[in-house]
């Protein structure tokens, strides 16, 4: 009977459903915070902050290559096949529903996700945090709240500057290396296809990210353990796993573009 119980509290299943536990009732604690913005609302100014001015540069850098990258690629693919104008569609579309929300999302994960992975855990491993709960101090309200309101304000922005930027981009770039390509022709094919809800779609998506690359980063920070390689590993893993979240989450809401 002990052999059975230490192989089922050993097997990756059980680890497994004990995180998804923890991480369960570290939420439930975040939403409980809420109601007591006195607690963390100067602190979650400054993460945010930390989160979008400072990151703001890489960003709008990563969707300008995207924007080029995109209508090149258009151009080249489509060339002779299509009408000139669908360069604009495409850049559009891709841009807006699709490589400005991810890109942001990877740059913030290894800006922003990684860094607050280390940080807490640094804190875990040398017993800060358990000094805070020696203290009475809670400390849900200082360390999780504001880096998770802050992702919340910040992402969403840096998702519609990242539009802007790439879709500028892939103007300026379009016109200059795909033959036969005007201004007229991009701006008319941008609105042939364009709807409002892509821009929608784009801050819902940005603000999914923003709270899954924070939590997820806050949990696995707090979960730290082991010394200096164990924050190595902390970031590492925070790293991982926010990625495969915001894939899951990119893949789960494309439902939303067939609704409206």
């Amino acid at each position: 009977m002990r052999q059975l119980e230490a192989w089922v509290a050993a097997s990756p299943v059980h680890r497994f459903l004990v995180h998804v536990g923890k991480a369960t009732l570290l939420a439930i604690a975040v939403v409980k915070t809420l109601p007591r913005p006195r607690s963390y609302m100067a602190s979650t100014i400054q993460q945010a902050y930390t989160m979008g001015i400072r990151s703001l540069p890489l960003v709008l850098f990563i969707a300008v290559l995207g924007g080029a990258v995109t209508s090149q690629q258009t151009g080249a693919q489509f060339a002779g096949a299509l009408p000139i104008w669908v360069v604009g569609s495409v850049a559009e579309k891709t841009m807006v529903t699709e490589l400005a929300p991810i890109l942001t999302a990877l740059v913030l994960i290894g800006r922003i996700g990684a860094s607050i992975a280390a940080e807490l855990g640094t804190m875990r491993v040398t017993e800060q945090i358990d000094a805070l709960y020696a203290m009475g101090r809670d400390p849900v309200p200082f360390l999780v709240v504001p880096r998770v309101l802050g992702g919340i304000m910040v992402f969403p922005a840096l998702v519609v500057l990242a539009n802007v930027a790439g879709l500028l981009s892939a103007w300026f770039v379009g016109v200059l290396t795909v033959d036969g390509l005007t201004t007229a022709d991009f701006v008319y094919g941008l609105r042939f296809y364009f709807e409002p809800f892509d821009l929608w779609y784009s801050v819902i998506k940005g603000t999914l990210f923003g709270i899954a690359i924070t939590f997820l980063a806050c949990y696995i920070g707090l979960e730290g353990k082991g010394g200096a390689e164990g924050v190595g590993r902390t970031t590492t893993l925070a790293t991982v796993v926010s990625t495969v979240a915001i894939m899951i989450i990119d893949v789960a809401v494309v439902p939303l573009l067939k609704l409206f």
